[in-house]
């Protein structure tokens, strides 16, 4: 009777909820495919252009360009990709893809060619280029240049005959491909063609082009340099067999160059000698790093700073010749002993290594391989300064900076694997190259100040300044009345800080997060000014910044702030102005806001402002944001749907008593006293998503809209953690959250489904050992078994998983041999038999942060138990599907499990019977 009184109540409220939203209609997966997302946008530096790929879930992008000064799309291409604008701003390129179509039925990869399309932004008019490689325009638009992807021509420099018949080829590298360059003069429309180029770069002055011309047979090999304005006048730079340049980097502003040429005449690519030649006046003269016992590989990159004044280059210590394997070569070497050694495939596994093998593969083939180390040439004063090196690897390279901040994490290299990431920190001189050190065996990352005089951390809970003048270490925060360490961290280690905003362009001031303010702290007396008032209204207010490459504040500047409060979620943006410390709000409601632009060299910021019915398009604005102006419209078809009710915030306890909070999505149409199905989403924190538009996309997480427009609640808690207890603190967190709802009246306590991937993955998984709550779960890549995962392996970082126990996620915080009954307190598959919720657990079979076969143990301990269990199998899928018919698939089966288990519907044949394995 109990179930037949549900089914007819759920009729009740469908036809309610249908009959209040009128004519829209129910999202259906097919219309996920529409919605589209906004991809590579881009601003031009004068603020009058903005262009981006409109780019749907499942479909054909669409180029779109549109002209700021009357907030119209000027115009759309088709299948238009990754929009380039040059600095002049008069054209926007686009790489056209193949069609969709084209892409899922041509077997031949390689057949599929792209075009450009340039689209003039005075009057919206095209141009296409077909089959092209590769592209560069002109600062100021008067030049293209484009390599057309087909087969180049064989070398016609010299006729092959003339050629000394016992000379040897010298072939590229393999995947050095060399195509036909076609140069355009976008005023008069004349072409110039350049055979068998490998890399080329137009001047930033549009006068010249550099164009290095590599030919299968490696003989007419040369670097050519073209005078554009002068009918395309070629001079040869360098004409020598193999030669190549491998990087060309024109200096801002001029007619200088840096090149980085290598020849092909030496097979190893490790090994092979690079040189690093500057092009001045047409003249070439070569730059040597700073130690002769150092040299330059094929990937090194280049990068001028903006003034021209400094050249940042990488470079390397010159490497020991090559070990060769002894090869099978006469009847004798078949039985030599040394010889059949070589051909072995092993790896030495010692307790000595400082990185397990797969780490240290991982980190080989990613990073050490190819090692390089950052130096700079100083061009006024000719001389090359070297800024890291095998004992100090990294640097974070500003090229505005005077000082960069430098660090190495050699001697820390088997703590990873238990202890998580820690690091030597040093202040590098761009000038001389000196190291100094700041603060050495440390988990977080310093800020230093612009003159490298000084550095802010946090340690023991407060912010320390140190002078590397004369070391001394002085605590900033400890007189102050606020939070600066981060009072969420509910992990077994060390507790940051809020982080620090940034410093004052002279050094003298560095500003802090406490948790709710800004703080400028006085390197000098060490006097603290609180510059907001957040703690007041329990408002969080942080720093935008736009400019990744912004070294410091001025002292009258003024600064724009995201505003967030805690309590209800809102995001607001504010400014402060630094001179008299005055906040005020300029973007407020019930949205979250984003600045998420500003034009290089004009008045002109691009925002976007969401909630979970309204999708975040672009609006423009001046930095007053008084008048903010709509420039697009994505996605119009929202209103055509039943959308699901606005969100609100639910409040309860966590399993200590704390006051957490979850956001609560209602059904369309949900009428005040309706009980309905509930499908609990969940991570960690979740209710900062109060105002965030829903991601339009099947994977594997719950669509959220394919539910509330389907007749389901959509619930998104906080979850608290106990270090030692994680999965039963976070059942208990759950059970308060879920009760909540049930204690409303919104949640019918016979329809509520978990669902959770990874790490909530795991603690769905558990939480249904503890509690018959929930009637279906849905959990994807679980850990079930803490004593076996605690030695696995993170295939796609190399890492032992020991640190996500002892001091990262997991939050066991001790090793398996102190606390073994915690691993096993706390792993799902020794409880197997307490299951009473039919769960679905899905794993893809190459997933690369769980072990797979943590879901497979889950899943054959509840089948032993007799429980309710089907697990699916991804084939090929990693951590999270990649496959866009194994997300589809995922995500109806994901609705169909639901729909059976919390709404009654008839089972599909797969939950029911499974599917048989039938090879064809």
């Amino acid at each position: 009777m109990k179930a037949q009184l549900s089914l007819l109540s759920l009729a009740l409220v469908t036809s309610l909820g249908s009959a209040q939203v009128g004519a829209k209609e129910a999202l259906q997966f097919k219309d996920v495919f529409d919605f589209k997302y906004a991809k590579g946008t881009q601003l031009s530096e004068d603020g009058q252009i903005l262009s981006f790929s409109a780019d749907p879930y499942r479909g054909n992008a669409q180029g779109q360009v549109y002209t700021l000064n009357n907030n119209t799309l000027l115009t759309s291409v088709e299948r238009g990709t990754r929009p380039t604008i040059n600095k002049a701003a008069n054209w926007v390129a686009f790489t056209q893809v193949p069609s969709l179509l084209e892409k899922e039925t041509t077997k031949k990869k390689d057949e599929l060619k792209n075009n450009l399309v340039l689209v003039n932004t005075n009057n919206g008019e095209q141009q296409t280029f077909n089959d092209v490689k590769d592209y560069a325009l002109s600062d100021d638009g008067v030049w293209l240049a484009y390599r057309l992807d087909k087969k180049a021509e064989k070398a016609d420099k010299k006729d092959s005959e003339e050629k000394d018949e016992n000379s040897s080829e010298i072939k590229p590298d393999k995947k050095d491909k060399s195509f036909d360059l076609v140069l355009v003069n976008l005023q008069d429309k004349t072409t110039h063609t350049l055979n068998n180029v490998f890399s080329y770069a137009i001047s930033s002055t549009g006068e010249q082009l550099l164009a290095s011309q590599s030919y299968s047979n490696g003989a007419d090999n040369q670097v050519v340099l073209v005078a554009l304005n002068n009918d395309f006048a070629t001079s040869v730079l360098i004409d020598e067999p193999g030669v190549v340049a491998n990087k060309i980097a024109w200096q801002p502003n001029s007619n200088t160059a840096a090149l980085l040429i290598g020849n092909y005449v030496n097979d190893d690519t490790r090994r092979r000698d690079h040189s690093l030649q500057l092009l001045q006046n047409g003249a070439l003269s070569t730059i040597h790093s700073a130690d002769s016992s150092w040299t330059i590989g094929k990937t090194a990159s280049l990068k001028w700073s903006e003034d021209g004044a400094r050249l940042y280059f990488e470079n390397h210590p010159k490497l020991a010749a090559k070990v060769v394997a002894k090869e099978y070569k006469d009847e004798a070497s078949l039985y030599d002993f040394d010889t059949i050694r070589d051909q072995k495939g092993l790896n030495v596994w010692h307790n000595k290594d400082a990185e397990i093998k797969p780490r240290e593969e991982q980190q080989w083939n990613s990073t050490n391989k190819l090692r390089h180390y950052q130096a700079v040439y100083h061009v006024n004063g000719q001389h090359v300064v070297q800024l890291s090196t095998p004992n100090m690897p990294e640097v974070s390279l500003n090229t505005h900076r005077e000082a960069l901040l430098g660090y190495s994490d050699r001697p820390y290299l088997e703590r990873v694997m238990y202890g998580g990431f820690y690091a030597d920190y040093f202040s590098v001189d761009v000038k001389t190259g000196k190291q100094t050190a700041i603060v050495s065996d440390y988990p977080f990352r310093p800020s230093l100040a612009p003159n490298g005089q000084f550095a802010a951390f946090f340690q023991n809970s407060q912010v320390q300044l140190k002078d590397l003048g004369n070391n001394k270490v002085s605590t900033l925060s400890k007189a102050i009345n606020a939070i600066f360490a981060d009072d969420k961290h509910d992990y077994p280690s060390p507790q940051p800080g809020y982080g620090f905003a940034g410093w004052l362009n002279d050094s003298s001031q560095v500003l802090v997060y406490s948790k709710f303010d800004i703080w400028a702290f006085d390197v000098a007396t060490q006097k603290a000014t609180r510059l907001t008032q957040g703690k007041e209204s329990n408002t969080q207010y942080r720093v935008i910044k736009l400019d990744k490459d912004q070294v410091g504040f001025a002292k009258d500047e003024t600064l724009l702030l995201s505003a967030t409060n805690l309590q209800d979620k809102q995001t607001e943006i504010a400014k402060l102005d630094l001179t008299s410390n005055k906040v005020s709000k300029v973007l407020s409601g019930k949205k979250r806001y984003d600045v998420v632009k500003k034009a290089k060299n004009a008045d002109k910021y691009l925002f976007t402002a969401q909630t979970y019915q309204q999708f975040p398009d672009y609006y423009q604005a001046d930095f007053s944001f008084k008048k903010p102006q709509r420039v697009t419209n994505l996605n119009p078809q929202i209103s055509n749907f039943a959308w699901g009710e606005k969100p609100e915030l639910i409040s309860y306890k966590g399993f200590d008593g704390e006051d957490l909070q979850g956001v609560l999505i209602k059904p369309a149409g949900y009428k005040k006293g309706d009980k309905v199905p509930v499908v609990v989403y969940f991570y960690r924190y979740m209710s900062q998503r109060m105002y965030d538009f829903p991601k339009m996309e099947l994977n594997h997480r719950p669509n959220f809209p394919m539910f509330t427009s389907n007749g389901y609640a959509i619930f998104l808690p906080d979850i608290r953690f106990e270090i030692g207890h994680p999965g039963k603190s976070s059942t208990q967190t759950m059970i308060n959250a879920t009760q909540k709802l049930i204690d409303l009246g919104i949640a019918d306590p016979d329809k509520i489904g978990l669902q959770g991937h990874s790490w909530a993955g795991y603690q769905s998984a558990f939480m249904i050992t503890q509690t018959d709550m929930f009637k279906a779960v849905v959990s994807g890549a679980p850990v079930s078994n803490m004593t076996s995962a605690y030695s696995g392996i993170r295939l796609k970082s190399g890492l032992a998983r020991q640190f996500q126990y002892e001091t990262g996620q997991s939050r066991i915080g001790k090793t398996l041999f102190e606390a073994p009954e915690l691993y096993i307190e706390n792993s799902p598959v020794f409880f197997a038999d307490k299951v009473n919720t039919p769960i679905l657990i899905m794993f893809g079979d190459k997933d690369d942060a769980v072990p797979w076969h943590e879901g497979v143990q889950y899943y054959l301990a509840l089948r032993r138990a007799g429980k309710d269990a089907t697990f699916l199998q991804y084939e090929g899928e990693p951590h999270h599907l990649k496959k866009f018919p194994n997300q589809v698939d995922f995500s109806v089966r994901m609705m169909e499990y639901f729909d059976h288990y919390l709404k009654g519907k008839p089972a599909a044949e797969w939950i029911k019977n499974g599917v048989p394995f039938i090879e064809e």
